[in-house]
């Protein structure tokens, strides 16, 4: 069994963002559940918070604790970008994510 979750982020909180939010939520429930051998375990988000760090990230802070945890095998999200607008904070926290004792993947859909 495949314990999977998903972050989902938008920047600001204008109507065209707040739709992409919501798309993306329902998106991965539905993905993740259709899935079998995959247990559904929730949506992380952060609404109109930059992806800039992740100091003011409290959905990405909870996903990293619950991963540390060990709730969570895999991690779905739409784009490198969703996850993390500076690299360095992104591959660091792939990497930190891969080497816990419970190994956590991230899956970057583009």
């Amino acid at each position: 069994m495949i314990v999977a979750a998903a972050y989902v982020r938008v920047s600001t909180d204008n109507d065209e963002q707040t739709s992409s939010y919501e798309l993306q939520k329902n998106y991965y429930t539905d993905y993740i559940k259709a899935q079998p051998g995959w247990e559904f375990v929730g949506i992380y988000d952060d609404e109109g918070v930059s992806g800039t760090s992740l100091e003011h990230r409290k959905g990405m802070q909870q996903l990293i604790e619950d991963c540390k945890a060990g709730k969570i095998d895999l991690i779905l999200t739409k784009s490198v970008s969703r996850f993390a607008r500076n690299v360095v904070d992104c591959i660091s926290t792939v990497r930190m994510l891969s080497e816990l004792s419970s190994p956590v993947g991230v899956f970057f859909e583009s």
